[in-house]
């Protein structure tokens, strides 16, 4: 299946925590189904000190469900992501205002 939702995109988050916070993604977990959000959804990782990293409480960004996120259109809304052919290839729009994403 194509993906609604790649690195880069500005979302918003639906349902979490985090409810109603936008940020970009920074990756995407096909597989999983899951993406990277920056600066959302944050957790503390505790690490040991190595001789590269200093080590203790980090924050880190953890993955949110792809069904929990929504793109953010032109005019900063939510919305959903269709499919459609132009010029012979095949782009993602905003179901809300019709643009090419």
């Amino acid at each position: 299946m194509a993906a609604k939702l790649r690195k880069g995109d500005k979302v918003r988050v639906l349902a979490g925590k985090d409810k109603g916070r936008e940020g970009e993604i920074q990756s995407v977990d096909p597989k999983s189904g899951k993406a990277v959000v920056e600066g959302l959804n944050i957790a503390i990782r505790h690490t040991r000190q190595s001789q590269t990293s200093r080590g203790g409480r980090v924050p880190k960004a953890m993955p949110i469900d792809l069904s929990n996120l929504a793109l953010l259109d032109a005019n900063g809304k939510p919305t959903r992501v269709g499919f459609r052919v132009e010029d012979g290839k095949k782009v993602r729009y905003a179901k809300t205002t019709g643009e090419t994403v």
